[in-house]
């Protein structure tokens, strides 16, 4: 299968001869695409679905360093190899240190170097992506871990004081939790965790998250919504769980789910208040009988 290489090189010359560089490899399994503007360059990284990207040092007014650091702002996982015809300076160190893979000199490799460093930066960037995926989620459910949430929780009470906007933040625990295991055994309770994340997922509007915070408690954090439109939200999740059975290694299983939220800024304008006001929530909700939700608000003030 054909995999596409991005070329950001505002010198045409340079791609012909990339290009040519191509056709001398070894197998022809990738596809050269060329952008010549640090604008184009940027995007066609974003949405073109490229499996590498050779980048150069100048591109006009802005230069490649940039455009690294930009595109990891956006979420970048392509792996970059910089080009660049300087020698005498610590660009190689500054390139590596912005998040390109691998370095070549123009005027001193050879197809077969190219080749090599672009199959090295291939490797690499698997390799930090695997890495990356087993920091960030969770190995059983597949969904964000609580490492992530601290980080997100910290973006999203930022980008609430910023825009004036609030968020959600749902507590959720599965009911005798502990039972499942003791009478069907871990495998069978590794599969209710599964199959309800799976419905967690399914149950939210794409800009929400899902995270699984430890043992049988998962935290959804619904972006720019307030208590009615939560409330809406987690109830119907406590109904459809409750009411369509688990199918769980085999096993027909009835779960239920408590569920405690709270909503930024008004039921806490930091990280520790907001969190501990779902989690009162949570626990007014398994104390006043399991399966359903209760809101911070909800609760009874002294």
């Amino acid at each position: 299968m054909t995999r596409k290489i991005l070329l950001i090189d505002d010198d045409r010359l340079q791609f012909s001869l990339t290009r040519q560089y191509f056709k001398a490899f070894r197998a022809t399994e990738f596809e050269l695409e060329w952008q010549e503007t640090y604008e184009g360059g940027l995007h066609a990284l974003m949405n073109g679905n490229y499996v590498a990207c050779l980048l150069d040092y100048h591109l006009g007014v802005r230069d490649g360093l940039e455009l690294i650091r930009e595109a990891t702002e956006l979420g970048c996982k392509v792996p970059i190899v910089f080009l660049t015809a300087e020698t005498g300076s610590n660009v190689d160190i500054e390139a590596m240190n912005a998040g390109a893979l691998d370095y070549l000199v123009k005027g001193e490799f050879s197809a077969k170097m190219l080749e090599r460093s672009l199959r090295y930066a291939l490797k690499l960037g698997s390799t930090m992506e695997a890495l990356r995926l087993l920091a960030t989620r969770d190995e059983l459910t597949g969904l964000l871990n609580r490492r992530v949430f601290e980080g997100v929780l910290k973006e999203e009470m930022e980008r609430s004081r910023r825009f004036g906007r609030s968020f959600a933040l749902a507590l959720l625990d599965i009911d005798h939790f502990k039972s499942v295991n003791d009478t069907h055994g871990h495998p069978v309770g590794d599969a209710v965790l599964r199959e309800l994340a799976n419905r967690f997922q399914s149950c939210v509007r794409s800009v929400d998250r899902v995270m699984r915070y430890g043992g049988e408690e998962f935290i959804i954090l619904m972006l720019e919504s307030d208590l009615g439109m939560a409330r809406a939200l987690v109830e119907r999740l406590c109904a459809e769980i409750r009411e369509e059975v688990v199918h769980a290694d085999g096993k027909e299983l009835n779960i239920t789910i408590s569920a405690g939220v709270a909503v930024f800024p008004t039921d806490g304008n930091n990280r520790n208040d907001i969190v501990q006001a779902a989690d009162l929530a949570l626990y007014s909700a398994k104390e006043n009988g399991r399966d359903r939700m209760v809101a911070y608000v909800d609760i009874p003030k002294s």
